[in-house]
């Protein structure tokens, strides 16, 4: 099995669910300035030209959660529910909302202090976040609500939603996300920093 992946929020939640399960995989890192992503091998795996992607013999996935989901079924763990269809109903549920909610509230943030860092695309624009913080409000009191008295996002237990929707904020307080009033985001996010596969998913 091969994990193509570059150091980018989709990947993380892909690496830290194969290493939190143990699974026996190679970790082909994608040089993303050399232009990986467009090499038409690359391409011939995911015409998206984005990563992750798993290649397992003749299967080949991406997506961040259809790939979690594969490996949870490959390693016989409950992060994925394969024999509870109601808990598969309540993961897409989050895994959705992720997707179309979420990610694109937190994106200015992250991508105005990790990935202009990251890549050399200069320094942060914070005059441009202003705008993005009724959105990343909005969004915030739905997961801050929803994890009052919970420790995880579905199910009362570790599942590949909490590695979806925490890859989104995990570097919440280097994209000075206005997190302040979300004290239940932040205990959550907090609580999966003690799980080492999550806190280091990175290959050395």
């Amino acid at each position: 099995m091969q994990i193509y992946w570059i150091e980018a929020q989709a990947p993380r939640r892909v690496l830290a669910l194969a290493r939190h399960l143990g699974i026996d995989a190679e970790f082909v890192e994608q040089d993303l300035r050399a232009g990986a992503l467009k090499a038409p091998g690359y391409l011939a795996l995911n015409p998206n030209g984005k990563a992750p992607v798993l290649v397992d013999g003749d299967t080949v996935l991406w997506e961040s959660s259809a790939i979690m989901a594969y490996l949870r079924v490959k390693a016989g763990s409950d992060l994925w529910p394969a024999d509870d269809p109601a808990g598969q109903v309540e993961l897409l549920r989050w895994l959705s909302w992720n997707d179309q909610h979420w990610a694109p509230a937190v994106a200015p943030f992250y991508f105005e202090h990790v990935v202009k860092s990251t890549f050399g695309f200069g320094p942060p624009d914070r005059d441009a976040l202003p705008a993005a913080v009724a959105d990343f409000s909005r969004y915030a009191k739905v997961l801050d609500a929803h994890l009052a008295g919970r420790d995880h996002v579905a199910l009362n237990r570790l599942t590949i939603a909490d590695f979806q929707l925490a890859s989104m904020a995990a570097h919440w307080r280097e994209s000075e996300m206005p997190m302040a009033e979300f004290g239940n985001i932040i205990r959550w996010l907090d609580g999966l920093m003690r799980i080492p596969a999550w806190a280091q998913p990175w290959p050395a």
